[in-house]
């Protein structure tokens, strides 16, 4: 005796799930451009470095006699390094963005490790601000105030424009400078 019913074969997918998915790649396209210094920047005055002098002298001064001179030193090297980015202008350098993600100078910050972003002014200059996964957390670029929609408009398609709350050090650095104000125009 023989069994009559015919030998069902495993059916063949006509895709598999692995080339509905499959994208082959695609090359990088520059889709923004613009130029901008890579760091805010204003020229101080006398003022302003005769006030950091003073306090980092009133500051070593109660490190010394408190016996801790390695701070002394670190206060040292914060106030130099404020010294340098006040008085030397910064460069200018190129920023791109591209369907990879953004370029900034010789940096490559891609898609996936990039968050929310927001606008901020300073020293009379629009910044844009930038979640980043990786150290350090944020990156802040200048942008021509006449280019920012089109900026928006790009970076809307891939991120949230979202300003995050501020965390306790921002509350404080607020604060302090407001409390205790070393640029003066006056």
């Amino acid at each position: 005796m023989s069994d009559a019913s015919p030998q069902q074969l495993p059916q063949q997918p006509t895709s598999t799930p692995q080339s509905e998915s499959f994208q082959p790649p695609q090359p990088e396209t520059l889709l923004f451009e613009w130029e901008a210094p890579s760091r805010p920047y204003k020229k101080k005055n006398r003022q302003y470095f005769v006030t950091i002098s003073m306090i980092v002298v009133l500051i070593s001064l109660i490190l010394f006699f408190a016996g801790q001179f390695l701070p002394i030193a670190v206060v040292i090297a914060v106030a130099f390094l404020q010294y340098v980015l006040s008085a030397v202008p910064p460069d200018v350098i190129v920023n791109r963005i591209t369907t990879y993600g953004i370029h900034s100078d010789n940096t490559m910050f891609y898609w996936e490790e990039l968050g929310r972003f927001w606008y901020t002014n300073k020293y009379s200059q629009r910044l844009l601000h930038l979640e980043v996964a990786r150290f350090p957390h944020q990156m802040t670029l200048l942008i021509d105030p006449q280019k920012e929609q089109e900026v928006t408009d790009l970076l809307s398609q891939v991120l949230l424009q979202e300003r995050p709350l501020p965390t306790a050090f921002d509350k404080a650095a607020a604060w302090l400078e407001e409390k205790i104000p070393l640029d003066t125009d006056a």
